[in-house]
């Protein structure tokens, strides 16, 4: 697997302080499973986060601070991100690691040659995290964002105005961006999308579309 892009070094930053939102990780814990270049990136961020932990002065703990770890524990354990990438890249199933923590919904197609499958996460209800199947050949309709749109292929590749994204492939998208997405021939293209606040497609199509899409 050759893979050409990747999150940036504040991304990858980020998601080691755990300092991003649960959509926005899963993307992100997705590439690192399948990218041996961002997991030992990751590792040297954490190193650096644990020495200056390591460095920082004890600070006083509240009274109840002993009450409130033991109920922590007692709580759901949450599936962590970063965790989940240390793991091996697939799954029993054949999806990538970080997957396996969250309830997937039924493919549904929303149009000729592509299918959504919705990833049951909580949280932000502003950013949706789901699945996108689309057959080879596949020319989705231009369309803009109304925020951040972070994507992650794990099979088959897609190109657009700013080049070819194949298994791996990290893809972070915001609101100046208008593209036209194309599904390369062989194989269907599935990746893993966190879209914050929706798309516009463009042309008449695209807005007939929208409708029925919903995402």
């Amino acid at each position: 697997m050759s893979i050409t892009h990747h999150p940036t070094e504040e991304t990858l930053a980020a998601f080691a302080a755990g300092q991003l939102d649960e959509a926005r990780s899963l993307v992100v814990a997705t590439h690192i499973a399948l990218c041996p270049e961002c997991r030992e990136g990751l590792h040297r961020f954490e190193s650096v986060g644990g020495a200056i932990l390591a460095q920082t002065v004890p600070a006083s703990m509240p009274a109840d601070a002993l009450v409130r770890s033991l109920a922590a524990l007692d709580a759901p354990a949450v599936a962590s991100a970063t965790g989940q990438a240390a793991m091996a890249p697939r799954s029993a199933d054949g999806l990538p690691a970080p997957l396996g923590a969250y309830e997937l919904g039924a493919w549904r197609r929303i149009g000729r040659g592509v299918e959504w499958r919705g990833v049951d996460m909580a949280g932000d209800e502003d950013v949706r995290v789901f699945m996108l199947r689309a057959q080879p050949g596949t020319r989705l309709p231009r369309h803009r964002h109304k925020g951040d749109e972070w994507t992650c292929v794990f099979e088959g590749a897609f190109r657009h105005e700013h080049g070819r994204f194949g298994p791996g492939d990290f893809d972070e998208a915001d609101e100046s961006l208008e593209h036209h997405p194309t599904v390369e021939t062989g194989v269907p293209c599935v990746c893993l999308v966190a879209l914050d606040k929706g798309i516009a497609f463009q042309g008449w199509f695209g807005r007939l579309l929208q409708p029925f899409v919903r995402i």
